[in-house]
């Protein structure tokens, strides 16, 4: 007798009627539009990461600019405590110098500092007797002719004279301000001091006539 095992044929229809079948032409489309949609979140992802960057760096720069405001003005506090202390270390040196020589009057440095203008500055103070040299710089003639009148007007100094006056400007830097190099003699002239006993005429010496 033959048997025929009609389950197994069964089971392998049932197997193929079951399965789905996705086209190539399907696939293709699918995969492409997978591709896609990642592309565009990958873009978008860089788009956003570049935006929070630029968000930061724009922050960065408005503290930068901020902190430089600050820093300007503390600077400007620090220029003018610098020239203050320049003008300090200045009376200080003249003071050293009056003291080192004993033949300077103490009231010429007290002379000397009061008729400083604003923008000049000595660099050095010579003094041989009563005759002094006065040397130093300024950003302007005006300046130096201001000191001289100041000089003059405290009556503690006669025969004053600038006797050399140049202009200097820093070749790297052709926008720097002109600085005025200037040296002035002076007589010092003590108006306290008391007037000279006058000179008894030598024995022998013949006395004019009076007409």
């Amino acid at each position: 007798m033959i048997r025929i095992n009609l389950l197994a044929v069964e089971r392998g229809k049932t197997k193929k009627r079951g399965g789905v079948l996705i086209p190539a032409a399907h696939r293709v489309t699918i995969a492409a539009s997978l591709i896609l949609l990642g592309t565009a979140l990958l873009v978008g992802w860089w788009f956003w990461s570049l935006r929070q960057t630029s968000q930061r760096l724009d922050s960065d720069i408005a503290k930068g600019e901020a902190e430089t405001q600050r820093l300007r003005s503390v600077l400007a506090q620090v220029q003018k405590f610098e020239s203050r202390k320049a003008q300090l270390q200045q009376r200080v040196s003249l003071i050293e110098q009056l003291r080192r020589g004993q033949n300077g009057p103490v009231h010429a440095l007290d002379e000397i500092s009061k008729a400083l203008p604003e923008r000049l500055w000595l660099t050095e103070l010579l003094q041989k007797g009563d005759d002094f040299t006065l040397n130093g710089i300024t950003t302007s003639q005006l300046t130096v002719s201001d000191f001289i009148a100041n000089l003059g007007s405290t009556h503690w100094f006669k025969n004053l004279e600038l006797i050399q006056s140049t202009v200097e400007r820093s070749q790297k830097d052709k926008d720097a301000t002109e600085l005025f190099k200037f040296s002035i003699k002076a007589v010092f002239n003590n108006p306290e001091a008391p007037p000279l006993p006058p000179t008894a005429p030598l024995k022998g010496a013949k006395t004019p006539l009076k007409k």
